[in-house]
């Protein structure tokens, strides 16, 4: 039934789906189920490459069985009031989870995918560490770390908010703009240690012939990176 929660059955299912290769929207179409179900059910549970029925069976059945105090009468959560604007909560919240599980397969811990995905679809791209921690119901320890990762990338700043004496996180439309700045940056120390290591080597043989040609390619890399990236700052 499509409006039913996932049986033990179903998840056996996708499970099976997965290692023959299938995609989310055969899966779906295997079980009769929306598409989003079952990119909702992949993502919070390992992802396409970690998933296991019985393991995902448990901890959905471990999430059940957790109650959350409901909030005072007459007080509106900043959850809902970032989502009154006619958003569907419900979509966000999917849409979040298939952008976090892109980052962990290009190779983003999970924990900061998390954090970034949560930033980046706030309208105004800042928030607090609890808020962080509250919304992705994780440790503000987790956040902590995930922060700092994100910072040391360029991705996310800092901020004090004077009012209220916290520490604010923002996301600015920039972001990426820094991020691959910081790429070629990284490329191009890699670059300068291939080279030294071609010199070592000597560039005549196997061993500084492969690291010659390492350095150009990094180099090259990030060359062209910081052109592109220059280039579209600069376009209207």
């Amino acid at each position: 039934m499509p409006g039913a929660r996932l049986t033990q059955q179903d998840r056996r299912r996708i499970a099976t789906g997965l290692a023959e290769g299938l995609g989310y929207g055969e899966i779906a179409r295997d079980l009769g189920r929306p598409t989003s179900t079952v990119t909702r059910e992949i993502a919070r549970n390992g992802g396409p490459s970690g998933y296991r029925a019985e393991r995902a069976h448990r901890a959905t059945v471990q999430r059940s069985r957790r109650t959350r105090p409901a909030p005072p009468s007459g007080v509106r959560s900043a959850v809902v009031v970032r989502q009154a604007a006619g958003r569907d909560p419900v979509a966000v919240r999917e849409f979040a989870e298939r952008m976090a599980e892109l980052l962990v397969h290009v190779g983003m811990p999970r924990m900061v995918a998390r954090v970034l995905t949560c930033l980046y679809v706030t309208d105004d791209g800042s928030l607090t560490a609890g808020e962080l921690a509250e919304r992705l119901r994780v440790s503000p320890a987790s956040v902590s770390k995930a922060t700092a990762y994100l910072e040391g990338q360029a991705l996310v700043r800092r901020e004090r908010d004077e009012h209220r004496r916290r520490t604010r996180y923002v996301i600015d439309g920039d972001i990426w703009y820094r991020a691959l700045l910081a790429s070629a940056e990284r490329n191009a120390m890699l670059a300068g240690i291939a080279r030294e290591g071609a010199e070592l080597l000597g560039p005549a043989t196997p061993a500084g012939s492969r690291m010659d040609g390492a350095a150009t390619l990094l180099d090259r890399i990030g060359q062209d990176i910081v052109r592109a990236v220059r280039q579209w700052r600069e376009t209207p």
